[in-house]
């Protein structure tokens, strides 16, 4: 009895149906875990920050000259054909215009002296080579001048007569009377004219050099204006066509003094400018009312002694029979006074 009663009181107590087991508490939501390291973050810049910016060379003006230079030795280049100075076309011609090498020829210098020109190398250019060039591209007074100023050079005959004038051309401009002609630039000066042209719209001859430019005529000389009927068209017609050849020649410095001067001349020019109206060139019908024969009425003609940039052959052709009578009265009146 006392064996069963010891053993009874050893035996382990039965859990209770209340009882609950043991669990491991997990950590409260809110318990943020333990990190043992800090990331490194790289801060953003500023919204206002100035990036530091590396600032490229200046480029100096004479390295502008030289470019300009080269831009303007290389068109003027390829405008020429090789017909105009006397050299054989070819067959298998692609470049437009000269070649490098055949400017180097005709201007009696290296091929790759002149390459370094058009390529705007930093090379010294002498002026009795640029009047070289100037006569081998045929260049005019104005583009003449400009070549000048690019080399930063003294021209040494700066009234040199552009060489596409020829004393052919002469030949043929005075065989064209009694009908007027005229070689003009793209620019629109006359730089050439026979007799009659010298009578039919004012006295040319009376006009100086660097004034005998169409647009300047047309606005600010009264004879000329008073010659043309419809001057308002005429001057509309002729300043749409005169933007429109503008449109080649934006940069040069001649082109620019030509518009400056003729804005500030001509109020009725700046009005008509601003209107940016372009025409092409082409043939006209014109009525004159001229002060030595009276009423002309003629058809203009350009024949392009090259390409359209360069000049042009500018006749006016009578249109009916009484207007030739008048201008073979106009010849014979430039006649008399040359006695």
């Amino acid at each position: 009895m006392t064996t069963m009663a010891t053993a009874a009181r050893t035996r382990p107590a039965a859990p209770t149906a209340s009882a609950s087991p043991e669990v491991a508490e997990a950590p409260e939501a809110t318990e943020t875990p333990e990190v043992t390291e800090t990331p490194v973050v790289t801060e953003a810049p500023e919204a206002n920050a100035t990036p530091v910016v590396t600032e490229a060379p200046e480029t100096t003006a004479t390295e502008i000259r030289r470019h300009e230079l080269a831009d303007f030795l290389r068109s003027r280049r390829e405008r020429i054909t090789p017909e105009q100075v006397g050299l054989v076309r070819g067959r298998r011609r692609r470049t437009p215009g000269l070649r490098r090498e055949e400017v180097a020829q005709l201007s009696a210098v290296g091929v790759t002296w002149y390459t370094w020109l058009e390529q705007a190398r930093d090379i010294q250019v002498s002026p009795q080579v640029l009047d070289a060039l100037a006569r081998a591209l045929l260049l005019d007074r104005s583009e003449r001048s400009h070549l000048f100023s690019l080399a930063g050079a003294i021209d040494p005959a700066p009234g040199t007569e552009c060489p596409s004038i020829t004393p052919a051309l002469r030949a043929l401009l005075r065989q064209l009377e009694p009908i007027p002609a005229c070689v003009q630039n793209s620019r629109y000066d006359v730089l050439a004219h026979n007799r009659t042209y010298g009578r039919l719209l004012c006295e040319l001859d009376a006009v100086a050099p660097e004034d005998r430019n169409i647009m300047l005529l047309a606005y600010t000389n009264e004879q000329w204006r008073s010659t043309v009927m419809d001057i308002a068209e005429v001057t509309r017609f002729l300043t749409a066509k005169f933007r429109a050849a503008m449109a080649e020649h934006l940069a040069e410095p001649s082109w620019k003094a030509l518009l400056k001067r003729l804005e500030a001349a001509s109020p009725e020019f700046r009005e008509t400018w601003a209107r940016h109206e372009v025409v092409s060139s082409g043939g006209r019908s014109k009525i004159f009312r001229n002060a030595h024969v009276g009423l002309l009425r003629v058809e203009t003609s350009d024949l392009w002694l090259g390409p359209s940039a360069g000049p042009r052959l500018v006749t006016y052709v009578p249109r009916d029979e009484e207007t030739r009578e008048r201008l073979q009265r106009l010849q014979a009146l430039v006649l008399a006074d040359e006695d």
